[in-house]
């Protein structure tokens, strides 16, 4: 028979109808298999028989190549198209573009891009292949650019690893989500029944506890999923479908853990934020001030776009801010995650140039606070699939995703691996601690901000609990002042000056508030002048700032400034430099408003030493400036 023969010629040589009636039947069997059944591995032993008894049966090649590519066992199904493909070039033709795409399943998107071209180069291409062939065109093309521009950083081993049967079952594990220890893990379960539950597991000595589903009032039988704890751990955003209590499609809802470590019963997180629309796939910034999340909105960019809600003073949630066309595109924007640096942000997209399906980006928060250009993550880690739900620890290297592979225990598991460097976020650390009345001991609300020193961005604005405790991230390799404020009393405010040789991830800082009273003093550790001058640094407007803000608070308190130096020069000298330095502050606090008869000031020049002058750390101290209560009138 002619599929038999073994000249090879340019024309087509091979016909179906050539092929042995009884290897014909058998192959019709398989096809059956895998088409009506999905019984694909009977369906592969049956066309391997079919191969094995006429090894030119150039559509056995092709149908096992069909099942690998549905499989996503691109290098299997490229294997054999390429041995179909030398069977009968003429014949596979229509084969082109299912190749390329199994091609650049597989990486080889240089190649995959070649046969493109060539299925557009033909002239008996119909519409909708060449439609079809000009999308993947577009995607292989960017694949093939991204590889050139960032060749010169080196190869990168993306090697993801299943976090095991502890986590992951043969039902469908998603939308990872840690706190900032990188101790606890909560991610939703989509049990036989369909129905999506929540589950927590606890890091233990570098292992993962057992899931369990998470403890309370919070998973019931109605639909609640894409999940997002805060980095404290004391707080979940989530999404809820079709439930008594929604606006209409999807909401974004919350919970709150108790002192017991349950979960409280969903509260909808209001109107300002749910309409009769989609609203879903949450995340809560650091501070828990914000919620980004995804929504399909009419008066967006299209599709499902990325927003915004922030906390108002009365604790409900603002009306949307959407994110921009920098981010936000015709195309679908989803699974939004804001590491807990507080200026990287990850999401997904299929509008943005990518490989083709949904892929995930990253964004970096400009000084001003907007948003930069979003950039690809390129391959492995994106891929001519879809990507979703991707989660950074805090060390901003270890990553975890959901996704369905060769070793996955069942439908989607959760895995780890780690980021390339080009597409982290910022190291970070964080600060723990007690807020506290510094004269009876006990735990106070406030207000702890962080601010950069750099762009004068505020980070975070973290409130305490009621017994005074709170936790706040720091990227490192940045400076920063941490302010503490609580009407009645004097803020308090600190520098942190984070690098990689911090051994530690976290800082325990317990944070005393003075009482507002006479004769109560604090030192202005951020106020800062330019060497042997009067002239304020910029940096000092921010801690001004909170001096505006407290003196504007109460009205009825009085207060010195006080300079003072260190011991280096003439006496006379520094008294009229601490004098100078003393009215420079109080000048500023005039042009911002506050009444000259709240202020009075004072040069103490070298005379009130708060530590030795015997070294520059110890000069560093004493060249301060400090303010005491005269009189308050509360």
């Amino acid at each position: 028979m002619g599929m038999f023969i073994s000249v090879r010629t340019q024309a087509q040589w091979y016909k179906p109808e050539d092929v042995p009636k009884k290897i014909a039947v058998k192959y019709g069997t398989a096809l059956n298999e895998m088409l009506q059944q999905k019984k694909d591995a009977n369906a592969i032993q049956l066309l391997l028989e079919c191969i094995e008894a006429a090894p030119r049966f150039v559509d056995a090649w092709l149908s096992l190549a069909g099942i690998y590519a549905e499989k996503k066992d691109y290098q299997a199904s490229v294997t054999h198209y390429q041995k179909a493909f030398e069977l009968d070039s003429v014949y596979c033709r229509p084969f082109l573009l299912p190749y390329a795409i199994s091609l650049a399943g597989t990486g080889n998107f240089t190649e995959a891009l070649a046969k493109t071209e060539k299925i557009l180069s033909l002239t008996a291409t119909s519409e909708r292949l060449k439609k079809a062939a000009e999308y993947r065109k577009a995607s292989f093309a960017f694949a093939v650019t991204f590889e050139k521009n960032i060749g010169s950083k080196g190869q990168y081993l993306f090697v993801p690893k299943n976090l095991g049967d502890s986590i992951n079952t043969n039902a469908s594990e998603y939308f990872p989500s840690l706190t900032v220890d990188g101790k606890t893990l909560v991610f939703t379960r989509r049990d036989q029944n369909s129905d999506e539950n929540f589950y927590i597991s606890e890091s233990i000595e570098n292992r993962w506890s057992k899931a369990k589903q998470l403890p309370g009032d919070l998973n019931t039988s109605e639909n609640e999923g894409a999940q997002n704890i805060a980095q404290d751990g004391s707080m979940l955003v989530f999404a809820g479908c079709n439930m008594e209590d929604g606006e209409g499609s999807c909401d974004i809802y919350l919970s709150y853990r108790n002192k017991k470590g349950e979960w409280g019963r969903r509260m909808n997180a209001g109107t300002n934020i749910n309409t009769d629309l989609w609203e879903s796939q949450p995340c809560l910034s650091p501070d828990k001030k914000a919620i980004y999340f995804a929504a399909r909105d009419p008066s967006g960019f299209g599709g499902s776009d990325l927003f915004v809600s922030y906390q108002q003073p009365n604790g409900r949630w603002s009306k949307p801010f959407n994110l921009g066309a920098q981010i936000n595109t015709k195309g679908d924007e989803s699974s939004p995650f804001l590491h807990a640096d507080h200026q990287t942000l990850y999401f997904t997209s299929n509008g943005h140039a990518g490989y083709g399906g949904t892929d995930l980006y990253m964004v970096r928060r400009m000084p001003d606070g907007s948003w930069g250009k979003p950039e690809n993550l390129g391959y492995p880690i994106n891929t001519i699939d879809d990507e979703s739900s991707l989660v950074i620890a805090s060390n901003g290297t270890t990553a975890y995703y959901a996704s369905e592979r060769s070793d996955s225990r069942g439908g989607l598991d959760l895995y780890t691996f780690e980021l390339p460097e080009a597409v982290r976020p910022f190291t970070t650390r964080w600060v723990q601690g007690r807020v506290y009345d510094a004269i009876t001991g006990k735990g106070l609300t406030a207000a702890v901000l962080l601010t950069s020193t750099e762009t004068k961005f505020q980070l975070n604005d973290v409130q305490t609990d009621e017994e005074g405790i709170y936790l706040i991230t720091l990227p490192i390799q940045k400076a920063y002042i941490l302010n503490v404020n609580r009407k009645g009393y004097l803020f308090y405010s600190k520098v942190f000056n984070l690098s990689e040789s911090n051994s530690d991830s976290t800082y325990i800082v317990h944070i005393p508030l003075t009482p507002i009273a006479p004769n109560a003093k604090m030192v202005l550790n951020n106020i800062l002048f330019e060497t042997g001058s009067y002239n304020l640094e910029s940096v000092s407007t921010i801690e001004l700032e909170k001096l505006v803000t407290l003196l504007k608070e109460h009205p009825g308190i009085i207060i010195e400034i006080g300079g003072h130096t260190d011991n280096i020069g003439k006496a006379q000298d520094n008294q009229l430099l601490s004098e100078s330095r003393a009215k420079a502050v109080m000048n500023y606090l005039l042009y911002r408003g506050i009444a000259p008869m709240q202020m009075k000031i004072k040069g103490y020049g070298a005379t009130l030493p708060i530590a030795e002058n015997d070294s520059e750390a110890g000069r560093t101290q004493n060249r301060r400036t400090e303010i005491k209560v005269l009189s308050a009138t509360l």
